[in-house]
């Protein structure tokens, strides 16, 4: 039995037009549970937050790691970005820090992929975490929308992003 386990849990959180994507880390490469929700219905970004609140709430993170959508930070649609305000909100309020990247902070994590999009990134986590080989979505093609499980896979770029940071001790958005 291992007691006095210093490993903090980590919550990243990814919001979409669709709902939203979680990613809960014991570690770096360690995900403890994931998912992916869709929201549908007029009042999407309450019943994201409830959500999203009853996550928090079950696992107590020490951590939530969002998307910076400040006017530096990464654009978004109006509604997502609103959510992402109440997120930080609902973060303070229950006393847990909320750490903030942008997408160019995810490109630099991965800069060393030989072309920095969504599924090189994708591609990236499935070979350090096996566990999400199962959830990689497929090669997109023009013609096509994202595919709802990415929004997955940017919850964990988000999460690695925020490892790799405190690691390198570069602060956060």
């Amino acid at each position: 039995m291992i007691t006095g386990s210093t490993q903090q849990l980590v919550l990243a959180v990814y919001l979409s037009s669709r709902g939203f994507a979680f990613v809960l880390f014991e570690g770096p490469l360690s995900p403890y549970d994931w998912g992916v929700h869709a929201i549908h219905g007029p009042r999407k970004n309450a019943n994201c937050l409830r959500r999203i609140e009853r996550i928090l709430k079950f696992y107590r993170p020490e951590a939530i790691i969002a998307q910076d959508m400040t006017i530096g930070g990464t654009r978004r649609a109006d509604r997502i970005q609103r959510l992402n305000v109440v997120v930080a909100e609902l973060a303070e309020a229950h006393g847990v820090p909320l750490y903030a990247y942008s997408r160019h902070h995810m490109r630099h994590i991965f800069r060393t992929l030989p072309v920095v999009t969504k599924q090189t990134i994708a591609e990236a986590i499935v070979k350090c975490i096996p566990a999400f080989e199962r959830y990689l979505p497929p090669q997109r093609k023009p013609w096509m929308s994202e595919h709802a499980r990415m929004a997955l896979f940017d919850a964990a770029a988000l999460g690695l992003t925020h490892f790799q940071m405190q690691q390198r001790g570069t602060p956060e958005s």
